[in-house]
């Protein structure tokens, strides 16, 4: 049975979202994202470790910058967290904006090679191959303890929401 076509909103235009949509409770999907350095970043090498996973569409956007600042901020807080900014940015250009704005607490990661990410956590807006602004937290056992689907693009996560369950589930 195939699942229905799920909408993210870019300025009120609906647009489809590919991939499943995540649950709480389930083991997360690996991915397979490029660092700065062009190494590649998959889910395991984070085992052990709690994950935030915040999904933006471009850093060099409005609220995806003020989005990654936001964590960028909190993570000196979450010694046990390990922070991802994911984007379909290329590598370079992640590279850059961390370099412009200090980001040293959180790591950004690019899916612009194949969106096996974007695909695998539901993310994926095929029309504009972009990522939609969602958030996952993973704990040390790969299992999704969060999740949050941002229904307009051009709108932030509850950030509160997400740091309550970081701290709820022992990230210190």
């Amino acid at each position: 049975m195939r699942e229905p076509n799920r909408i993210t909103t870019v300025k009120g235009k609906p647009l489809v979202l590919a991939g499943p949509e995540i649950r709480v409770g389930q083991k997360a999907p690996d991915f397979r994202l490029l660092a700065t350095d062009l190494s590649e970043v998959r889910l395991s090498h984070g085992r052990g470790r709690v994950r935030l996973l915040s999904v933006v569409e471009s850093l060099d956007t409005t609220v995806c910058d003020l989005q990654t600042r936001r964590f960028e901020a909190e993570a000196s807080r979450f010694k046990d967290v390990v922070i991802y900014a994911i984007s379909m940015d290329l590598p370079f250009a992640q590279a850059r904006y961390c370099g412009l704005h200090s980001i040293t607490g959180l790591k950004t990661l690019s899916d612009h090679r194949d969106a096996s990410f974007g695909r695998a956590y539901g993310v994926l807006i095929e029309e504009l191959r972009l990522l939609s602004r969602a958030v996952f937290i993973i704990d040390r056992d790969d299992t999704v303890r969060y999740v949050e689907y941002v229904p307009e693009v051009t709108q932030h996560p509850d950030y509160e929401k997400a740091l309550e369950v970081l701290k709820g589930i022992g990230a210190s």
